[in-house]
């Protein structure tokens, strides 16, 4: 088993969601108001659905964490579900004295594009909502507060983690320079944009969405910086670093595509518009006294971290729950019908760049810790250090750079 791993359960209109994050080194500050932070982002950004002005998501810590540090056991988190008051006769795990069949709000007229139909014949379920209510992108609440602890753990050793939205309905965001803190100027614009410009537009296109009934999607950019060379491994396929953020990505709901660095651009230049030179950088300690003097690699090679930002890019469809329904069939009557039209938002893509950070931050500390080791904040820290002053010596600091 990894050094770092998590869990999370629960379902979209359940009691609560859950959370089991095991690995984390004792000693590391941790207040609730650090996971909240992160919830909070994660219920931003234009063209949310009405969801997200009921809750009000809250981490409740239940083990792992006293007196404000982490004391090396599992950290279990709980997010209670505020709408559940009005879901517990159809969520209700216990069967109910003259419970209807099918209980209210059942789902049968399954939605293209979700995970309706291909569960409701796996699990050889009759109620779709057996199958929605867990595939639910609310699920990714607690991989944000998963990934919040991750990003703390992070923070601590210099690596920062930031996203922005690069695409949105159809309209491109140009960024000449990233900003030293990428979210505090992408948290900033409703649809966590970095060029002002670029907002007005893309709001109007998810205005033009919502009354035509229809969704949008978009990519975001996330970014690393302070990442140490040699994260990652290249002697096996299921340690390198960049096959593993790909899976973490592609797991998200509705992410269908990751791109690192240049990504599918690099397949289409010849190999010198692609390759990133190379040369001396005293001062650089984290990457060897080198540097990359462009990034089109996206700062990982051969499936390791070379020094540079960690650059990846995501790619989110539109959400599959229309308010002008699409074509389907009814699973109960076997008839075509109109897909169900469950509460939803026009887009998610602000919020998705907020949970592709989590996946990222989870994915680079299990890095960390698997390279680094130690049980406790101090042991990890002065292995980091330690390694970080032998690359250092590795190439000689006193010429001057390129």
């Amino acid at each position: 088993m990894t050094p770092l791993h998590f869990t999370t359960a629960g379902e979209s209109h359940g009691p609560a969601l859950v959370a089991v994050l095991e690995g984390v080194p004792a000693g590391l500050p941790l207040l609730a108001e650090h996971v909240d932070a992160d919830l909070a982002r994660r219920q931003q950004g234009y063209g949310r659905g009405r969801r997200m002005q009921i809750e009000t998501d809250r981490a409740e810590f239940l083990s792992g964490v006293r007196a404000g540090e982490t004391v090396g056991s599992p950290i279990a988190m709980l997010v209670r579900n505020s709408d559940w008051k009005n879901w517990q006769d159809v969520m209700d795990p216990a069967p109910r004295e003259g419970d209807p069949d099918p209980r209210r709000r059942s789902l049968t007229r399954v939605r293209p594009g979700h995970a309706d139909l291909t569960g409701v014949l796996k699990y050889d379920r009759a109620d779709a909502r057996d199958i929605l209510e867990r595939a639910s992108a609310r699920e990714t609440t607690m991989r944000v507060a998963a990934g919040a602890i991750c990003r703390r753990l992070l923070d601590e050793l210099g690596v920062r983690i930031g996203s922005h939205v690069v695409h949105l309905g159809g309209v491109d965001v140009e960024v000449a320079e990233l900003p030293p803190d990428v979210n505090a100027v992408a948290d900033a614009s409703a649809v966590r944009v970095l060029d002002p410009s670029a907002e007005a537009e893309i709001v109007g296109r998810i205005d033009e969405a919502k009354r035509a009934g229809n969704t949008l999607g978009g990519i975001v950019e996330v970014v690393a910086t302070g990442l140490p060379v040699g994260l990652g491994s290249h002697v096996s396929w299921d340690r390198k670093l960049d096959g593993r953020l790909g899976q973490a990505m592609l797991s998200i709901p509705a992410v269908k595509g990751v791109e690192i660095g240049l990504g599918f651009e690099a397949a289409r230049r010849r190999g010198s518009d692609v390759h990133d030179e190379i040369a001396l950088a005293p001062g650089r300690e984290r990457s060897g006294n080198v540097r990359r003097l462009t990034n089109r690699a996206g700062g990982l090679e051969g499936g390791m971290t070379n020094g540079e930002p960690l650059l990846v890019r995501v790619a989110m469809k539109p959400i599959s729950t229309l308010m002008r329904p699409l074509q389907t069939i009814d699973v109960r009557s076997a008839e075509p019908a109109a897909a169900a039209a469950e509460r939803s938002d026009v887009t998610a893509v602000p919020a998705m760049g907020v949970i592709a950070e989590a996946m990222a931050a989870f994915v680079l500390a299990q890095a960390v810790l698997e390279k680094f080791g130690g049980d406790s904040l101090g042991e990890l820290r002065r292995n980091v250090e330690g390694y970080v002053a032998h690359v250092r010596q590795r190439l000689p600091d006193a010429v001057e750079p390129a």
